[in-house]
């Protein structure tokens, strides 16, 4: 059962396994595999799935639907754990496949709502590759309304690309972009609107994002172009309610250069930044559109069982 969870750890860390909800999802699978572990008895089987969970969570330490997810199981797991072994393990299964379920909904229910912020004609701008912002675009294309969309390469992983090939394959008229075109582009092709995903939310309004999405948030503020962020609850932060904030993540300089090219030269390779909530307009959720004022009383109704509040 070990080698199930360091597999999925390092997918996670090197990015083989990507976007928040997967990783969240990956977790969830596998956390649910490690259930199954042999153990002599609940209390040996929690300690087995504690272990395991501290492991994945310490694989990424910006997104933060990767705690949200693994410690919501956790918090299941030690509120049955009176449970005799067979009947712990039954209802902890069980509890995760919902819990899984629950997750792929929101996606499709965000989309849902989100497509209807969303004008015929619209010109979107989009940064880095997320699956909520792919699937609520397409359901606006199905839905009748001819849009077209700009991608920035997001660099350097270039996860735009992903974006890019996603959409035009879908049949969506796609344009791809350097990233210091942002601003260039947004004023001179009037951008209607830019939608772009998350990592993290914080109590305050505030989001964590890939890299250069806090520019692009300023841009937009500029041009007075309304910045839409898609994003599942699961990726709302409960412990930035007491304080908290997550680590922003360092990646390899590899990423940025190859190693040896500029020898005497120190590279930063920081893999996301924050955007503060003055620059987003509103959060599209599955539990509906609210401005980042509104992220306070959501955190407090949806994790309250994290902050026994």
């Amino acid at each position: 059962m070990t080698d199930i969870v360091n597999k999925t750890y390092k997918n996670i860390k090197s990015m083989r396994i990507r976007g928040a909800l997967d990783i969240a999802i990956s977790a969830s699978n596998t956390l649910g595999k490690v259930v199954t572990s042999d153990a002599k008895n609940t209390t040996q089987l929690l300690r087995i799935i504690k272990r395991a969970g501290k492991k994945l969570k310490s694989a990424r330490p910006t997104a933060i639907s990767l705690p949200n997810a693994v410690n919501y199981i956790l918090y299941i797991a030690d509120k049955n754990g009176h449970l005799e072994l067979d009947e712990f393990r039954r209802k902890l299964l069980g509890d995760i496949d919902k819990f899984i379920d629950e997750q792929k909904s929101a996606l499709d229910r965000i989309a849902e709502i989100g497509s209807n912020l969303i004008e015929e004609d619209d010109l979107i701008l989009t940064h880095c590759n997320s699956d909520t912002v792919d699937t609520l675009i397409k359901r606006a294309w199905d839905d009748g309304k001819k849009v077209e969309v700009i991608c920035t390469e997001t660099r350097p992983r270039y996860q735009g690309h992903i974006t890019a090939r996603e959409l035009s394959s879908y049949g969506i008229p796609t344009t791809l972009i350097v990233d210091s075109a942002a601003h260039l582009v947004m004023k001179e092709l009037k951008i209607d609107k830019v939608i772009v995903g998350a990592d993290t939310i914080y109590a305050s309004g505030d989001m964590i994002n890939k890299i250069g999405t806090s520019q692009i948030a300023i841009c937009a503020k500029e041009l007075d172009i309304d910045f839409i962020v898609a994003v599942e609850s699961i990726k709302f932060s409960p412990q930035s309610l007491l304080g908290s904030r997550v680590e922003i993540e360092e990646r390899d300089p590899s990423e940025v250069i190859k190693p040896g090219k500029l020898p005497r030269v120190k590279i930063l390779n920081p893999a996301f930044d924050i955007t503060h909530a003055d620059y987003i307009d509103v959060f599209v959720t599955e539990f509906g559109v609210i401005p980042p004022e509104a992220v306070y009383s959501l955190l407090r109704e949806k994790f309250g069982w994290e902050l026994e509040i």
